[in-house]
């Protein structure tokens, strides 16, 4: 009794490094947005510094997924849970890179600005956060719904995506001489598409750890 004691005070205390990890790329995304809205390359620089700290994060909560399967030597739906964590640490450090990636894109694009309409980026940003929130709550409480209304909403970003891509590729072939920015819209197109992407892995793991199955939420 006291050793499974022991054993869910440890899984409590992994699933608070994760909430932690995932409020910090959920920063990170958000940071570097803002700093794209607002051409501010100092806080897109500041955005690219604090990815150690994500990383950092990561590494630890490894080497604590590592002692705790040495200690504990878990079996079964508890072996899921840790291996499940693991899997979701990592995709959380890729979705703070797309964070990176985004102030990094800023930073390019720099003064320059166009008339082209990119508020799809908004929605898909908004929609990604959400997503983020919702499949680490369906993991940490075990609700399959929430991981189902994950990948609704990841079908709704590749939509924003696809309609973004054709409005940014029809503009450009009456603006070339914005070729170079442009482009750097595309990349941030594709990296909200891809964060949604990698959440929805997220709660494909949380579903697997429910049910013993996987599941295809990019469908």
């Amino acid at each position: 009794m006291v050793t499974r004691e022991s054993f869910e005070n440890s899984l409590h205390e992994l699933q608070e490094k994760m909430k932690t990890m995932g409020d910090m790329a959920i920063t990170s995304i958000e940071t570097a947005f803002e700093a794209f809205k607002t051409k501010d390359v100092e806080v897109a620089l500041k955005v690219i510094e604090e990815d150690e700290d994500v990383d950092d994060l990561e590494i630890e909560i490894n080497h604590f997924i590592i002692w705790l399967m040495a200690k504990e030597q878990p079996v079964a739906r508890d072996l899921r849970r840790i291996i499940g964590a693991l899997k979701i640490s990592l995709e959380i450090e890729r979705i703070a890179d797309f964070g990176v990636n985004i102030a990094k894109s800023t930073i390019r694009i720099g003064n320059a600005s166009s008339q082209v309409d990119i508020s799809n980026l908004d929605k898909m940003k908004d929609i990604s956060i959400t997503m983020l929130r919702k499949s680490l709550t369906s993991f940490i409480n075990g609700d399959i719904n929430l991981a189902k209304e994950v990948g609704d909403l990841d079908d709704e970003v590749d939509a924003y995506s696809v309609e973004l891509y054709k409005i940014i590729t029809s503009y450009l072939k009456e603006h070339p001489e914005e070729t170079e920015q442009l482009i750097q819209y595309l990349l941030i197109n594709r990296y909200l598409e891809r964060t949604a992407d990698h959440i929805t892995n997220i709660a494909e793991s949380a579903a697997y750890l429910l049910k013993g199955q996987m599941y295809d939420l990019n469908q």
